[in-house]
């Protein structure tokens, strides 16, 4: 199955649908990416970019909410807070202080821009 996320006129993700491998193949077998994009259209109306499911293109799997960098082309989920940044390789956000690797299970805390143990 091939993913294509709507793009608005911001480059937010608006929607993201599945369609049937075959809309995407051509008759050498060969997947184009624009058959996808003109199905879309034609149906919906719209702007469409292919997304992956795995991240093997586009660096992230495309949510409602995500913006589509058309620099980068690549989808980016918003910045979840002001501290962190935005690591150009991945196109994820990074905490300015690595999670730590002690099993136990951490939430952020934005106000001491450190990583504290659940529940406490």
């Amino acid at each position: 199955m091939a993913h294509f996320a709507q793009i608005d006129e911001n480059n937010r993700v608006v929607q993201v649908i599945v369609i049937n491998n075959a809309v995407i193949t051509d008759s050498g077998g060969e997947e184009h990416e624009d058959l996808g994009v003109a199905f879309c259209s034609d149906m919906l109306g719209g702007d469409w970019k292919q997304t992956s499911y795995n991240g093997s293109f586009r660096k992230n799997f495309a949510s409602v909410g995500f913006k589509y960098d058309t620099d980068r082309d690549a989808f980016i989920a918003p910045q979840p807070y002001v501290s962190w940044t935005l690591d150009e390789e991945t196109c994820t956000w990074q905490a300015p202080v690595e999670y730590p690797n002690d099993g136990q299970i951490y939430i952020w805390n934005e106000e001491t821009t450190s990583w504290e143990v659940r529940g406490e």
